[in-house]
């Protein structure tokens, strides 16, 4: 059985800081939801357990079945079973996504002859183009095949905690469906543990969460089950928001990108 645990989690960016000490476990098989407005924290909970650089951590612990996560490189926290399905995938020019992938077997110590038999079932499961697989890396790929693409790397990985940062960016119906079902499928046939992160309800139709986070400016305000997106679905986060959210000025500014340019 496999553990995620955050206690106390405080972090920030660029001198503001955004979690204000989130609590919360994944184990194996389970799917955990967060959801919330903009601003909330969603996105900086994904970077700062994957460990992306520019965050600042202020305190709680992260760990992994006992393991210090926040102490390790992002590699390391990759080779630990961690994996991210980024909102905006990256390109990458000049690495296709078989040899990326063989490279990470082989860092592992697993054997690479099994990636080529891997991609090819993965992709016909989820419906993801075979001339994709020795592109450069989401190279001229739609925003919907970027997120196949990534849902392929996960079910070729087969990592142990997957942190899914707003799949359902960009999916049109039928994509939304085939990654959010393979995911949902992960749960049961390797025990994957899921942080999804999402705005909207549409994705837990199909991967269907055990618990739901509401996270409000860095806290979650509650959790419970499904239902609780039932209620964001019908009556927005407002059902969420405090008297102190709605005298605080000003509200709080979308998530910073420490990469952004800051002239643009």
């Amino acid at each position: 059985m496999t553990e995620l645990r955050i206690e106390g989690l405080r972090a920030g960016v660029l001198g503001r800081e955004i979690l204000r000490g989130i609590d919360l476990v994944v184990r194996s098989g389970e799917v955990h939801a967060v959801m919330g407005p903009n601003g909330s924290g969603k996105s900086t909970l994904s970077h700062v357990v994957m460990g992306r650089p520019g965050y600042e951590v202020l305190g709680g612990a992260v760990t992994l079945d006992g393991a210090d996560v926040l102490t390790m490189e992002p590699w390391q926290r990759a080779q630990a079973g961690l994996f991210l399905a980024m909102q905006y995938p990256t390109e990458v020019p000049g690495v296709s996504l078989d040899d990326m992938l063989v490279a990470s077997f082989t860092a592992a110590g697993r054997d690479p002859d099994e990636v080529r038999a891997r991609m090819v079932g993965e992709a016909e499961r989820i419906g993801f183009d075979a001339r994709f697989l020795t592109r450069p890396l989401n190279v001229d790929l739609s925003g919907g095949e970027k997120k196949r693409n990534e849902t392929l790397q996960l079910g070729v990985l087969e990592p142990r905690i997957a942190v899914l940062d707003e799949l359902d960016s960009g999916l049109d119906v039928d994509a939304l469906r085939a990654c959010s079902r393979r995911i949902e499928q992960a749960t049961e046939e390797t025990g994957l543990g899921v942080l999804a992160i999402t705005h909207y309800r549409r994705l837990l139709t199909e991967l269907r969460p055990d618990v739901v986070h509401i996270l409000v400016r860095g806290e979650i305000r509650q959790s419970g089950g499904p239902e609780l997106a039932d209620v964001v679905e019908r009556e927005g986060y407002a059902a969420f928001l405090g008297d102190e959210d709605a005298e605080a000025a000003p509200p709080a500014p979308a998530e910073p990108d420490p990469f952004a340019d800051p002239l643009g």
